[in-house]
């Protein structure tokens, strides 16, 4: 081989690599990507408990209301009432007026909610929380 076959094939070598290691790190930022189907929102759910030990959650969602997505995540339980849904469980703890005075109060971003957890729209970024309370 001439020594301009070796230099070709060198550069050759050197441009095919270039372009396989740029098309592996596309790959990888692809992969890394946020999954989340088109329309999904996320928000943070918090949980605090008669104690006040609190617990979050990230929810991704393309739910219309923070009551579907939270019972689609199945992170709360109630029963329908006059009102919307009467909330009684959260992650798995239960607060039942009827039994020790204590109930589930639905706050949107710190505030308490001017609605019920099934009537209130999911919006990109909110912090919704249940505490319970007296």
């Amino acid at each position: 081989m001439t020594r301009q076959n070796n230099l070709s094939i060198r550069v050759l070598s050197v441009v095919l690599c270039t372009v396989l290691i740029a098309a592996m790190a596309l790959s990888m930022t692809a992969c890394t990507d946020n999954n989340a189907p088109a329309g999904a929102v996320t928000f943070t759910f918090q949980v605090a408990d008669g104690n006040g030990k609190q617990t979050d959650f990230t929810i991704t969602t393309e739910k219309a209301t923070v009551g579907e997505a939270l019972l689609d995540e199945g992170l709360i339980k109630g029963e329908d009432g006059p009102y919307g849904l009467y909330v009684k469980e959260v992650n798995g703890i239960t607060a039942d007026y009827d039994v020790d005075g204590t109930y589930w109060a639905f706050y949107v971003n710190g505030e308490m909610a001017p609605t019920g957890v099934d009537s209130t729209a999911v919006e990109d970024g909110a912090v919704y929380a249940f505490k319970v309370e007296k």
